[in-house]
């Protein structure tokens, strides 16, 4: 670590989560009344920038939301959690993000979002984060934001030794065409990540996809496999979230598979961000690969016992009593 604790820049998304509870996903052309609704702060930078700060790490993040009430309270929440926020702007002409997850009654979840100001994030807005990045331990990025402003940061960060990690979500396969911005105040170059292979010119140590994400990026079927072929984008290793199976994990020395906690499942959003932090914090606390996936997967696992994304990000003092039930069986 650079300083006596650690931390984490993360350069990411603010959504505002409108979720439906619901005994199944509606069909094409069903109507359906919902059992339970509630609107929870999210998105993939902010969670997992809450989540980080839970686990102990000093944060900052830099993204972009609206001059809206949605906006308001993301300020007010990131001043209550005490995360730096200097590196967020209020976009004066979209919107803050939002998103409608649909959980069904085993806690799975679908999601169609709107990313307004997330896609509005420049290089701009990058840069005048570089004395930060090069503060942190880690650096975390999605795609949630331009591909053009984490590849900014990543080169910044690589350039002050902060490691870098990258959550290829959402991804999208090479072939797919995307002709025009889906919303006029987003510029159609926001969305380049769509249209071209994403890692390339990206700097990262510990790449972090999910099952389907590491299959879309490669083609390949098994998750060692994709493990296999996404290794030499890295310059140190490969984790893949498997949900309900746990996580595997591959770096230069060799490939390993590590199994779930067993939890009630009440919610899976957010869970993959939790996962995300606490591989993140314990990396940066300087622990090992091996070490780091067993605690991210306790914090995933505790993320899908809570309802919504913000609210089941779990604190430290939560996670090492799983980890020792783990250890004890």
């Amino acid at each position: 670590m650079k300083g006596s604790r650690p931390r984490v820049l993360v350069v990411g998304s603010f959504v505002t989560d409108l979720v439906f509870r619901v005994k199944h996903r509606p069909g094409p052309g069903e109507t359906m009344l919902a059992d339970g609704f509630g609107m929870f702060l999210g998105g993939k930078g902010f969670n997992q920038a809450v989540a980080a700060r839970r686990l102990g790490a000093d944060v900052c993040i830099v993204g972009r939301v609206g001059r809206d009430p949605f906006g308001d309270m993301f300020i007010a929440k990131l001043e209550q959690e005490g995360i730096c926020l200097n590196g967020v702007t209020r976009d004066a002409e979209a919107g803050t993000a939002i998103a409608t997850p649909v959980v069904d009654e085993n806690g799975q979840n679908s999601i169609i979002a709107a990313p307004r100001a997330n896609m509005r994030v420049t290089l701009d807005d990058v840069q005048a984060a570089e004395d930060q990045i090069a503060f942190a331990d880690i650096l975390m990025l999605q795609f949630e934001i331009p591909a053009a402003a984490s590849r900014h940061a990543a080169e910044i960060a690589r350039r002050h030794d902060t490691l870098v990690m990258l959550d290829p979500a959402p991804v999208s396969h090479g072939h797919h065409s995307i002709t025009r911005s889906p919303d006029p105040s987003i510029p159609s170059s926001a969305l380049d990540h769509l249209t071209t292979r994403p890692l390339d010119h990206f700097h990262i140590d510990y790449l972090v996809p999910n099952e389907v994400e590491a299959q879309m990026l490669t083609g390949r079927m098994t998750p060692e496999e994709a493990a296999a072929v996404l290794l030499p984008e890295t310059r140190r290793g490969v984790v893949i979230s498997l949900g309900e199976e746990g996580a595997l994990a591959v770096d230069r020395d060799a490939l390993r598979r590590y199994p779930a906690h067993r939890v009630n499942v009440c919610d899976t959003t957010g869970a993959g961000d939790a996962f995300r932090a606490g591989l993140a914090v314990r990396i940066a606390e300087g622990a090992s690969l091996d070490d780091a996936v067993r605690f991210a997967n306790a914090c995933g696992a505790l993320a899908c016992t809570v309802m919504g994304a913000e609210p089941s990000m779990p604190e430290r003092q939560a996670v090492e009593p799983l980890l020792g039930e783990c250890e004890r069986k």
